[in-house]
């Protein structure tokens, strides 16, 4: 199974204050664990929102928003994908993600959707989406 591993900003991360050279080194060991257990797939940190844009939908309409937005609570800082057999080894994973300075923070695990959860749709779907996924893995 993927899961998608979400770092929630905080009032720092959204004031854009960088790492700390320690905190820095303790995510890149814990980050050098997950490519060593063959589980990391993608992982970035993200800028914050004031660099950042939404596009809303309604009907047939878009309206783009320019960030900064609001509620820190509610955006993103950073992300891992990782790939493991169940929910109890991400837990145990996250678990172990280094807090060095001990700040309040939180990240919200998310399972990615498998070419399986869409087998409804018919099998030409399922085809194109497997070719799409294969396009893009083989990119790097």
């Amino acid at each position: 199974m993927r899961f998608m591993v979400l770092v929630k900003a905080t009032a720092d991360s959204e004031a854009g204050v960088m790492p700390t050279p320690e905190e820095l080194t303790a995510m890149g060991a814990f980050n050098e664990e997950l490519v060593k257990a063959g589980i990391l797939l993608a992982g970035e940190g993200l800028h914050p929102s004031s660099n950042a844009v939404r596009v809303k939908f309604s009907g047939e309409g878009t309206t783009v928003v320019d960030g900064p937005f609001a509620e820190t609570k509610e955006l993103l800082a950073g992300f891992w994908i990782l790939e493991l057999p169940s929910w109890d080894e991400v837990v145990a994973w996250v678990r172990r993600v280094p807090n060095v300075t001990g700040a309040e923070s939180e990240l919200e695990i998310r399972q990615i959707f498998s070419d399986e959860d869409f087998a409804y749709a018919g099998e030409e779907v399922v085809a194109k989406e497997k070719e799409l996924r294969a396009r893009t893995e083989n990119r790097g």
